[in-house]
């Protein structure tokens, strides 16, 4: 009798651990479906995310406030927790940390989706012309750079673009309100196909946050008015888009991820007094010193704006009013 008691004991005590373990499993699952892991490059993919995501969504930043995503390279820890990840939401522009990365990012993660938010967004050439050949030309007396082409058309910051990157792209299409809705728009159709039950909620998170960019884009508009053919001195060329969907002209210092050389610093200068330019601004992920110098050269002063704001509203706001008041 004594054995088929311990038996029973047994029996229940196994019942038991496998109940407990059981509720602990299901616990475990609960809690990491409470919220989808999203993992994105850079800090105004993590606005959009959590815009459109709210509490469903928990985004981790690969890139930290204050580091270059042009030449970043994540830490250990980093790397490990790209296995809880079940969404990658890339730029997809051609930003350094993404070409250099994302391979060994899904290697490490097979079964993570990876969403391109570029899709449907009309890449800008990086590529300009030379400060040595525009100088060039500005001696024989065509002009350097002129505000205006043969149409009479003011010039674009396609025309007065970035730096060069993998593809001649200029990877910053974030920073045109109207790029960002379309990014947004494919961030909220990979995580409704990742999370139907939520699809309702991502949907009218998403519809929401547009609103809020329209807004934004009136409101920089109304900042910019008049401004059109406006020049723009800034160190690293980030404002390419936004020069373009308002019509400035972006005058980058930096060429290349290089630092200027002495004849294109004195070129830089010469422009800039001729257009009666005072203000250089400057993003606080790079080196400061060329602009500084330039700076000083023509008795102005730097300003810090910064691409990479995680509040991105705001920022984009401030950096227009900033604009406004050249």
């Amino acid at each position: 009798m004594r054995r088929y008691t311990h038996l029973l004991i047994l029996i229940l005590s196994l019942a038991i651990a496998g109940v407990v373990a059981g509720c602990a499993e299901r616990s475990a699952e609960t809690g990491a479906n409470a919220k989808l892991d999203v993992m994105v490059s850079i800090e105004p993919m993590a606005a959009f995310v959590e815009a459109v995501g709210g509490d469903r969504v928990s985004v981790t930043v690969m890139v930290p406030k204050g580091a270059s995503p042009h030449t970043y390279e994540p830490k250990p820890s980093q790397l490990r927790s790209v296995s809880r990840a079940v969404l990658y939401a890339k730029v997809g522009s051609g930003v350094g940390f993404e070409l250099a990365w994302m391979d060994r990012i899904v290697e490490l993660n097979k079964k993570m989706r990876v969403v391109d938010a570029s899709v449907g967004v009309e890449l800008l050439d990086s590529g300009t012309e030379d400060e040595e050949d525009a100088a060039s030309h500005d001696d024989h007396g065509d002009g350097l750079h002129d505000d205006h082409d043969s149409n009479g058309e003011g010039a674009t910051g396609k025309e007065h673009g970035a730096h060069s990157h993998a593809g001649g792209t200029d990877p910053h299409i974030w920073t045109s309100p109207k790029n960002a809705a379309l990014m947004v728009e494919n961030i909220y159709v990979a995580l409704a196909s990742l999370d139907p039950e939520g699809a309702e909620t991502y949907r009218a998170n998403k519809e929401a946050y547009i609103e809020e960019l329209n807004g934004l884009d009136t409101r920089i508009r109304a900042l910019l008015k008049g401004k059109e053919g406006t020049r723009v001195i800034v160190y690293h060329p980030a404002w390419a888009y936004l020069a373009v969907e308002y019509g400035l002209v972006e005058v980058p210092i930096e060429r290349d991820g290089k630092a200027p050389s002495p004849q294109q610093i004195v070129n830089i200068v010469r422009r800039a007094k001729r257009d009666r330019v005072t203000v250089l601004f400057a993003s606080p992920e790079f080196s400061t010193r060329a602009a500084t110098v330039i700076a000083r050269e023509l008795g102005g002063t730097v300003v810090h704006l910064s691409p990479l704001d995680r509040e991105y509203l705001e920022n984009m706001e401030r950096v227009a009013e900033a604009f406004g008041k050249l």
